[in-house]
């Protein structure tokens, strides 16, 4: 049976000399697997430039239950994207952007609500001509509510420490090294609360900005299983120094 799903590009991988196996999430049946063939060929109706990081795609789909790899009909690029090819530093965030989601999400099962934040999205920050250097840590932090370990933003006058381990300010220095002071501690939280169209509101240093990447990145760690090792992010640092 045909099924008509939007999807987001996570991983392409070879299968053969022309096709590929693209893993998709979809707003039907989150994370999928498909075999697109002859995409390598010089009159492929399916590009491979379709078919990378977090590219938005509209599908018609075969689906089988209890199929690891499904078929596909038709695939259009929707939106087509018109600054992050076109942009190394847009380009390069998108990149890191993929890996951390490919690390993070597990659903076979579909969410609508993680599939509609991460494609508004990616979509927003295509539209938008000028570069907004908060947009990762902003889109990683609000991504946290979808994957279940949102930070809590409530806090006394005493609690002076963000304990990334606890996911919430604390009164007294952590035992342990995974936790922000004040300031840093309260950026954190704004990139969190703030609207993507407001984060660029959120004044920070290119210091300060590499720094709360790290935390977020520990923090995911921290709360997703087998997370491992983010090395995307290094290229990036270097871009947006």
């Amino acid at each position: 049976m045909l099924h008509k799903v939007r999807g987001i590009v996570l991983r392409t991988t070879n299968y053969s000399e022309s096709s590929v196996v693209v893993q998709v999430l979809t707003d039907k049946f989150g994370m999928q697997s498909y075999l697109i063939n002859g995409v390598k060929k010089p009159r492929a109706k399916v590009k491979m430039n379709m078919l990378q990081s977090l590219h938005l795609l509209d599908m018609i789909v075969y689906h089988k239950v209890n199929t690891n790899i499904q078929r596909v009909s038709e695939v259009r690029q929707t939106p087509v994207f018109k600054t992050i090819p076109y942009d190394i530093v847009k380009s390069s965030i998108i990149i890191f952007l993929n890996e951390v989601l490919y690390k993070s999400i597990r659903q076979q099962s579909a969410d609508e609500s993680l599939f509609d934040y991460i494609y508004n999205s990616v979509a927003w920050f295509d539209e938008n001509d000028e570069l907004n250097p908060n947009f990762h840590l902003s889109f990683l932090l609000k991504l946290t509510r979808f994957l279940g370990f949102a930070p809590n933003e409530k806090r006394r006058g005493d609690q002076i420490y963000f304990d990334l381990q606890e996911g919430g300010f604390v009164s007294r220095v952590p035992i342990h090294s995974n936790y922000l002071q004040l300031d840093d501690a309260l950026c954190f939280i704004s990139l969190f609360e703030t609207s993507l169209e407001k984060i660029s509101e959120i004044k920070m240093s290119n210091a300060q900005r590499r720094f709360l990447l790290d935390k977020i990145l520990v923090f995911y760690t921290l709360h997703t299983a087998s997370f491992g090792e983010v090395q995307s992010h290094k290229i990036l640092e270097v871009l947006l120094s």
